[in-house]
């Protein structure tokens, strides 16, 4: 019993202290992601541009003439 509990100490406590990949120094902290959002926000201003700038076809009225519209319930 007591090497199960001496064997599952030292596996925590190894894995505990693991290191991961390090993260260059560049891609931490509010500057990047500042950056990161105005470029998203100038590529989405770019996208709304291009969809207002398209040419509308407007409809050029119905295909079949309705009759005027009336009252309901009058003679």
């Amino acid at each position: 019993m007591k090497l199960i509990v001496v064997t599952l100490a030292i596996v925590s406590s190894v894995a505990c202290g693991t290191i991961g990949s390090p993260i260059p120094p560049e891609d931490v902290g509010i500057t990047p992601t500042i950056e990161r959002q105005k470029r998203i926000d100038a590529m989405e201003a770019e996208k709304r541009e291009a969809a207002e700038s398209e040419i509308v076809v407007e409809p050029q009225g119905q295909d079949v003439n309705l009759p005027d519209l009336r009252p309901v319930g009058t003679r």
